[in-house]
């Protein structure tokens, strides 16, 4: 790791007990499999969730892949979070627009969408399984997936540590 201070990334949904726990399971699993040291939590833009564990189609499609989210605890984004991380990844368009909207003067975290770090997904959003089937949740773990690895990629090179044989 370079002399940078470590990296923080909050990653934000809705509710806080789908998208954005998978999203924050797969960005640990990558970072975990490339070495970056980097703070990691998620938040929803709502609050009917707070202080409950992620939907148990999420625990389940995170378990599969050998994760287990049970013990995260939705809560919901708040304007400090502009100023304790670095990164604040919405998952969709509506929910970067209410952190937009959230966002106080001061802010340091840079905003962006999960899937713009994907190539050839940028502007695109996660897919939401809240309503769907079990299958639904699949889908998010490989969107997920996608944005984490080319987030941690991002930071790998923002830190100066992204080697040619990195892929």
């Amino acid at each position: 790791m370079s002399s940078r201070a470590r990296r923080s990334v909050l990653f934000v949904c809705l509710g806080n007990i789908c998208r954005s726990p998978l999203a924050e399971a797969a960005f640990r699993a990558e970072a975990a499999r490339q070495g970056l040291d980097v703070k990691v939590d998620s938040a929803g833009t709502g609050s009917w969730h707070v202080g409950e564990p992620p939907d148990p189609r999420a625990v389940a499609t995170a378990l599969r892949r050998g994760i287990d989210i049970s013990g995260y605890r939705a809560r919901q984004a708040s304007r400090a979070d502009f100023l304790r991380f670095d990164h604040i990844v919405a998952l969709d368009r509506a929910n970067l627009a209410a952190l937009r909207a959230l966002r106080p003067h001061d802010a340091t975290a840079a905003l962006s969408l999960l899937l713009d770090h994907a190539p050839g997904r940028s502007g695109q959003a996660v897919a939401d399984p809240y309503f769907g089937d079990d299958r639904g949740f699949d889908t998010t773990w490989e969107d997920v997936t996608q944005g984490a690895e080319g987030l941690a990629r991002r930071l790998l090179a923002e830190n100066g540590t992204l080697s040619a044989g990195a892929r």
